[in-house]
């Protein structure tokens, strides 16, 4: 669908991302605030607004509990007002208060017990969690789990002459190098070169044979990253990378050479796309990158993953390992964001990697041309990391209520309503500064794709 957008003349290309990034952030959002407002429903706190975006109204109606349910012209999030808010932030509104009957104060927010208050605010970073641990289920119970054993699953078209391999192989060597895993077959294809043909021992139907195939390790495109030199050459899912300038390439451990080689100088690129050769001028880009020891390096990059000539077979797990392998895929990317802001404070890895909302716009837009599955797996990435950065201490936050709370356990009182106000101000204030230098950074970005596309 969003290929179809992009062809449309001149506003194609904006029109996607803007859609992409309405997807994602939109169902980001409404599960984020709906975890507010369903708990603190449970919890018999009132809500008066429900509101998708911030400023004009572009659509309101009101249900039969009250509830003013709104969609506004800025899509940049959303909240929950509820009964007793001042304004958005759930600063209580104490004229409000004073005037309100016993019953309406017990349905207020600021007049629910602390362990009410507490819940309802976290059930918005909760709720995002679980959206995340659903959807990275639902993509493991589509696609099936790899098995581990030397079984030829789908056969990927590299556009090689050599396709002797068909699905239920069962491989026992390659180059007479005995391989007992499917794991073995993809250390040889990390840690050897490709020679004039690869020949492959397998078993079909009982009968073991010698078969040629295409190298395990081709310079094969199964990913391209947002926002990175690939995404702005035009380089698919799918593309076989045959030549970089005049250099011929076979594998993908001579394509990442050659592109360190290369640097930062601009280089053509010779691809295989559907039976069409084709040539794509690309700029590889320095990066941060893990290193060997564990730290980090500035490394050239083009921003690909490598695809094996043929995948393993799967399994369908059942519903409960799926939804541990959803928590899994989760927590990894609750520890990798962590990992990584610790790394910006600490001056591991530039600050520029930081992206505020056009970044996350761009990302969008990419992924969204790489296929419905990217897409849905990336609402599942950015819903884990506004769960994340909402739990962070920081006063305006979920995170910032939710210290408030605990200081209020421990002193039986909540703290002066003008030590509120400052430490709002305060949160506010660096979260725009923040917002600021990301958006920064965002138009860097856009001003690189500019130049170099």
């Amino acid at each position: 669908m969003f290929d179809l957008i992009q062809a449309i003349p001149l506003v194609g290309p904006v029109l996607s991302v803007v859609l992409a990034f309405l997807i994602v952030l939109g169902v980001v959002v409404s599960i984020h605030e709906y975890g507010h407002y369903i708990v603190g429903r449970w919890c018999g706190i009132h809500a008066d607004v429900f509101s998708l975006g911030f400023g004009p109204v572009l659509k309101q109606w009101v249900d039969k509990r009250g509830t003013t349910w709104q969609v506004s012209a800025i899509p940049l999030g959303g909240y929950v007002k509820f009964l007793g808010d001042r304004d958005p932030s759930s600063a209580a509104d104490g004229t409000a208060l004073d005037g309100m009957t016993d019953q309406d104060r017990t349905r207020s927010f600021p007049g629910a017990s602390l362990l009410r208050r507490s819940l309802t605010v976290f059930a918005g970073p909760a709720a995002n969690f679980i959206l995340s641990i659903l959807v990275f289920a639902g993509l493991v119970l589509f696609s099936g789990i790899a098995k581990n054993d030397p079984f030829v699953g789908e056969v990927v078209d590299v556009g090689s002459d050599a396709d002797g391999l068909q699905l239920g192989d069962f491989v026992v060597a390659i180059n007479e190098q005995q391989v007992a895993s499917y794991t073995e077959i993809l250390d040889y294809g990390l840690k050897n070169d490709p020679q004039s043909e690869t020949v492959y021992t397998i078993e079909r139907d009982g009968i073991q044979m010698d078969v040629v195939g295409p190298f395990p390790f081709p310079a094969l495109v199964s990913f391209v990253q947002p926002v990175s030199p690939a995404s702005r050459a035009g380089l698919k899912k799918g593309d076989v990378i045959l030549a970089v300038g005049d250099k011929k390439i076979h594998s993908f451990s001579q394509l990442r050479d050659t592109i360190l080689i290369a640097e930062q100088a601009s280089v053509l690129l010779s691809i295989w796309r559907d039976d069409v050769i084709l040539s794509l001028p690309i700029t590889p880009q320095e990066r941060d990158a893990n290193a060997a020891d564990g730290g980090f390096e500035k490394r050239v990059a083009i921003g690909i993953t490598g695809g094996f000539a043929f995948n393993p077979q799967t399994y369908t797990p059942t519903p409960w390992n799926a939804v541990w392998i959803g928590m899994q895929r989760t927590w990894m990317v609750i520890s990798g964001s962590i990992e990584g802001i610790y790394h910006i404070i600490v001056g591991n890895i530039g600050a520029d990697n930081l992206q505020g909302p056009l970044g996350i716009a761009q990302v969008s837009g990419d992924t969204a041309t790489a296929g419905l599955a990217d897409l849905i797996n990336l609402i599942a990435v950015i819903s884990t990391a506004i769960g994340l950065m909402n739990l962070f201490p920081i006063p305006v936050l979920d995170g910032g209520h939710l210290v408030i709370f605990g200081y209020e356990a421990l002193r039986g009182k909540p703290p002066a309503d003008r030590v509120i106000r400052i430490a709002m101000a305060i949160g506010l204030t660096f979260l725009l500064m923040l917002m600021i230098f990301a958006t920064y950074n965002d138009i860097m970005r856009l001003f690189i794709t500019f130049v170099f596309s």
